[in-house]
């Protein structure tokens, strides 16, 4: 009788463990700025992956994103730009223009010229706050495929998820590893874009205020 009463506690106990982890690992995440921004625009500000490196005109993704949106979306992407370039350009644009959200993506410049990923993630954590404190929603952008950058997707995710910013995964799954939809090793060309624009929309379509009303 002892017995069975302390394995029906020790079963009670496993149940609310496990009960717990379920609710809490399906909470869903608050996205701050949500349902309050008031900006007009969306701004895309990356590296050479939203500047559209290796597409033709009007082949980068922010211009295919603007198929998806009733909002403004401008393209603030630079070729070669790192986190430490983005933060000398930030102010000029992205805060004294009128963000409703800004769509975040730099990578790859920092770790070819072997930045510390814990600097990159400072600087990056810098443009999500003083984006956030402009008003804005925060998306940031995940380039890493399967392997290739693994490392940056769990600090990126981890980042999004404590600075309240919506987290895009893996955007060039499928991509670098199609040689119709890249111009070179890395940049995807009009088509690879296009999928990136797609997959960028995913993600921020439950936050767009044309969504919301």
């Amino acid at each position: 009788m002892i017995k069975d009463k302390r394995v029906s506690r020790c079963q009670a106990a496993v149940t609310f463990f496990l009960g717990a982890i379920l609710l809490f690992g399906c909470a869903k995440q608050e996205i701050k700025n949500a349902g309050r921004a008031l900006g007009k625009e969306i701004i895309c500000f990356g590296d050479s992956l939203t500047f559209g490196y290796g597409a033709g005109p009007a082949e980068d993704y922010p211009t295919a994103l603007k198929k998806y949106v009733r909002m403004p979306v401008i393209n603030s992407g630079v070729d070669g730009d790192t986190t430490i370039h983005a933060l000398r350009r930030f102010q000029v644009e992205v805060l004294n223009k009128d963000p409703y959200l800004v769509i975040v993506e730099f990578c790859g410049n920092d770790f070819i010229q072997k930045i510390p990923q814990e600097t990159t993630i400072r600087n990056l954590r810098q443009i999500i706050r003083k984006s956030q404190e402009k008003g804005a929603i925060v998306a940031l952008v995940d380039i890493s495929a399967g392997f290739f950058l693994r490392d940056y997707r769990h600090a990126y995710k981890k980042l999004a998820r404590e600075e309240g910013a919506i987290f895009v995964p893996a955007i060039l799954n499928g991509i670098l590893t199609n040689p119709s939809m890249k111009s070179d090793f890395l940049h995807p060309n009009g088509s690879g874009y296009t999928i990136v624009a797609g997959r960028i929309y995913n993600a921020i379509k439950p936050y767009l205020k044309e969504n919301k009303e």
